[in-house]
């Protein structure tokens, strides 16, 4: 166990569960990569921080709770729930996060949250699109294309 690294993962999702940019930033590593079901890969500090604030732009009401941080002198994970209203369409989601995390540096080089896209999709879009349509390709390419230019845009 390397309790720098357990520090650094408790000290991002702190930051993250009060919207503190700054907090968060300093946490990764300049050449840091995200990934996730939606953006399946962000590559560089400042993209990545874009994308934080465009996620937390289309939630209303954030609040997250973490869990199980685990790390050693190169990786790390840790369990998180996310509770927010889906802006777009003012739908409840309680979404289950498994995050994985990779170390430079003693910060962030690698961030993966992983979680179940259907579940999220019913939860954040309804009826018919997430129930009908969360689980086929087109509509989780639709989804990511989407977001994909939601954050070129924020450039």
């Amino acid at each position: 166990m390397n309790d720098r690294h357990v520090a650094l993962i408790s000290a991002f999702y702190d930051a993250l569960g009060r919207a503190d940019y700054a907090g968060m930033e300093r946490c990764y590593h300049p050449e840091v990569s995200f990934g996730d079901p939606i953006f399946q890969e962000v590559e560089g500090r400042d993209r990545v921080m874009r994308m934080w604030r465009l996620q937390l732009g289309v939630r209303d009401g954030l609040t997250t709770t973490y869990r199980d941080v685990n790390a050693d002198d190169f990786s790390g994970s840790a369990h998180w729930t996310s509770h927010y209203t889906f802006a777009s369409t003012g739908r409840e989601v309680v979404n289950e996060i498994d995050a994985l995390f990779r170390f430079e540096d003693d910060l962030i080089v690698r961030h993966h949250d992983d979680f179940d896209f259907k579940r999220w999709s019913k939860m954040a879009l309804g009826r018919p699109h997430g129930l009908v349509f969360g689980w086929t390709p087109m509509w989780r390419k639709t989804i990511r294309d989407r977001a994909t230019k939601q954050l070129d845009e924020l450039a």
